[in-house]
């Protein structure tokens, strides 16, 4: 009963999400010279499995707050994963890149907030009224796998549209495990 609760709602709000936002974004990433991923709590963590792939498909990505991390500059792409769109945090993250001439892009469940106005673009992943209190799926689960499973199917357009083989992304995969 709530594995299906979960698909059913999951599935309801991806049919709510723009078709397209799979090749803009794959089209904002092939154009930035460099990818940092940034969210809070567990938005960070679907940030992190994004990054991850990413890195398997060829680009080179950052996670923001890794001590490894490099200074962002103008030509290179932040993208932001907040529900809300208000995380303070993520907002003086936001403000210091566009600062730098970064691009950003914020995944949301909101348009309208406060990174949202200051990004360069917005992908709402479903639609605001599809939020509300979903019984056994509490605080943000809603976004957060929904956002998951739109970030898993853009990496797997982009395997597709770029032809890229499993071997070479094991090939990008860490070692030292």
């Amino acid at each position: 009963m709530h594995q299906q609760l979960i698909l059913d709602k999951i599935t309801s709000i991806l049919a709510a999400t723009n078709n397209g936002y799979d090749e803009q974004l794959t089209a904002m990433l092939d154009n930035a010279k460099r990818i940092f991923i940034s969210g809070a709590g567990r938005s960070k963590l679907v940030g992190n499995f994004f990054a991850m792939r990413l890195v398997h498909s060829g680009y080179d990505v950052s996670v923001v707050g890794e001590v490894v991390t490099p200074s962002i500059k103008a030509g290179d792409l932040l993208i932001i994963i907040s529900g809300s769109g208000e995380t303070e945090q993520l907002v003086a993250f936001t403000n210091s890149a566009k600062k730098q001439g970064a691009d950003i892009m914020l995944i949301s469940s909101k348009a309208e907030s406060t990174i949202g106005k200051l990004a360069d673009g917005v992908f709402q992943i479903g639609s605001e009224e599809l939020y509300g209190k979903v019984q056994g799926m509490p605080m943000g689960t809603v976004f957060e796998l929904s956002t998951l499973v739109f970030l898993e199917a853009t990496v797997s357009h982009i395997i597709h549209d770029k032809g890229i083989a499993e071997e070479k992304m094991r090939e990008r995969h860490a070692n030292l495990e």
